[in-house]
């Protein structure tokens, strides 16, 4: 007997049936595409930013916008990222077409070598630049082959602060010297450093300064999630109450990935009747299926780095990391210490800051490690 499908997905998109909010958001990445204005997205990982980019791709009928995404975590050079593109538009414009035709002459031209995997067909293009011009004038031509084809194009480059890192030193000023007389190609550039990503974007000092605007992704609305939740869960005839479902929201704290992994593992026990011991036996066993790996956390951590994270992990949300208060209560060293240490947790991404109008605040990235510290310690 085949299992149900399970509707509550974690590392997919598949259609907007399954996809949650993000209204406002959409509307306005919708608008800005068509007035052909560049968006920078910013979030905490995790919160659905791809989705919500695969979900705007819905938007748009391919016979009038080509939507291209390439995720460039794992790229190191600009030739990483180059080689990521060329396969990208290889895979939407295949050979078999006219204007795939007209491509491969022009990615020849550049003499690439250009495999296919055997079991998915999906194209891989590899370069060798003997000199970093030559890359140069590859982006460069590439990009101008789409944006002479009179069609309108969306590119995603999700991750994109990952360009800081790259041993080019130039690589901010190469794309966007590349990028900014095309006429019929838009762009969205995600990331999940805020600190990065804002300062490409914001600094006077960087290439892409003022050169998109800015959005960023917060928790989806709880009574949004909640009533996606229970609408799911009824769809496949799963009773579930309000007690649950704000059980769910809660313990995860509303952050997209830790919410679906939860309801994803309520749904997967099959169980029809779903009460509140339930949920908190699937929470129980996600954290203890976790263990191994948090664990070893604590060795790639100073002492008094681990001690703060458990720290913030017990205070949820963390408001004022130096105050007397909150150094006596957990007994982690003066005030000066403590902004080393989660300097250092903030650069290890293992705590995130949040900065609103008037607060800032801290909580450890992980929801689930979150939880784990504060049921152990």
């Amino acid at each position: 007997m085949n299992a149900e499908f399970n509707p509550f997905l974690t590392d997919s998109y598949i259609s907007k049936d399954l996809f949650c909010d993000r209204e406002y958001e959409l509307e306005t990445l919708k608008k800005r595409i068509e007035n052909q204005t560049n968006t920078t997205l910013i979030s905490a990982r995790r919160l659905g930013k791809s989705a919500l980019i695969w979900r705007l791709f819905d938007e748009f009928d391919a016979k009038d916008r080509i939507c291209i995404y390439i995720d460039i975590y794992a790229t190191q050079t600009l030739k990483d990222l180059i080689e990521i593109l060329a396969a990208a538009i290889l895979k939407h414009f295949p050979e078999k077409k006219s204007i795939g035709k007209k491509f491969l002459d022009v990615l020849k031209g550049f003499r690439p070598i250009i495999t296919y995997d055997s079991l998915t067909g999906q194209p891989a293009v590899h370069f060798e630049f003997a000199q970093a011009k030559e890359g140069e004038q590859t982006l460069g031509g590439l990009l101008q082959f789409l944006d002479e084809q009179k069609i309108k194009i969306l590119i995603a480059i999700d991750e994109f602060q990952q360009v800081a890192a790259y041993s080019e030193q130039n690589t901010e000023a190469v794309l966007r010297t590349a990028i900014q007389l095309l006429k019929n190609i838009n762009f969205i550039f995600s990331g999940s450093n805020k600190h990065l990503m804002t300062e490409i974007f914001t600094s006077s000092k960087r290439p892409f300064f003022s050169s998109t605007l800015m959005l960023g992704l917060s928790t989806i609305p709880e009574d949004k999630y909640k009533s996606f939740i229970l609408q799911k869960f009824t769809e496949k005839k799963r009773a579930i109450s309000e007690m649950e479902i704000n059980f769910i929201i809660e313990w995860t704290r509303c952050h997209t990935y830790y919410t679906q992994m939860v309801c994803k593992e309520v749904f997967a026990t099959q169980i029809k009747k779903i009460d509140i011991d339930v949920v908190k036996k699937v929470c129980s066993n996600i954290l203890t299926s976790q263990q191994l790996t948090y664990i070893q956390y604590r060795s790639l951590l100073t002492s008094l780095q681990w001690q703060l994270l458990i720290a913030i992990a017990k205070e949820g949300k963390l408001y004022n990391p130096q105050s007397a208060n909150f150094l006596q209560k957990y007994k982690v060293g003066s005030a000066s210490s403590v902004k080393k240490a989660l300097d250092a947790l903030i650069d290890k991404e293992m705590v995130y800051r949040n900065d609103d109008i008037d607060t800032t605040s801290y909580q450890v990235y992980d929801v689930f490690l979150s939880r784990w510290l504060e049921r152990t310690y």
